[in-house]
């Protein structure tokens, strides 16, 4: 991956959300954990997403902010092929913390049930991505004064 006009690895580790798209074409918000090169995306047979990978695993994926009050505007957009891994639970906890906080007991139960349920009887799976090809783009602009 080449080098970029701004902090990659620390724009992907913000709370914010993906838009993977598989063919069909089929788009969807997704939260994401970026780790070790890779974007790792939780699902299981309650999603469509394990479904579209087995039968083409060509992905896209953007993240992107768009902040008119600042003027920040970045995307990163990663396309590859998928894989669907098993589902481990310290991974588990550290992507829901990014998103819900660390105290667990705050959390949705359903979230919480990823962590304390069999992850092999509810079917929970890992999709990952590392990306074969990787952009990102800062399109930020100079705000206006308006004064």
């Amino acid at each position: 991956m080449s080098e970029h006009a701004f902090d990659v690895d620390t724009f992907l580790a913000a709370p914010l959300t993906a838009r993977v798209a598989t063919r069909g074409p089929t788009v969807r918000p997704t939260w994401y954990l970026w780790e070790d090169g890779a974007f790792w995306i939780l699902t299981g047979p309650w999603a469509r997403l394990p479904g579209h990978v087995r039968a083409d695993p060509a992905l896209a994926l953007v993240v992107d902010v768009c902040e008119p009050a600042t003027g920040l505007v970045r995307q990163v957009i990663a396309k590859g092929r998928a894989e669907l891994r098993p589902f481990d639970i310290p991974r588990g906890r550290r992507k829901l913390s990014r998103y819900l906080g660390p105290d667990e007991g705050r959390w949705d139960r359903r979230f919480r049930d990823y962590l304390h349920d069999d992850p092999g009887t509810r079917g929970t799976l890992w999709l990952r991505l590392r990306p074969d090809t990787l952009s990102a783009v800062d399109l930020s602009y100079q705000v206006a004064d308006l004064a």
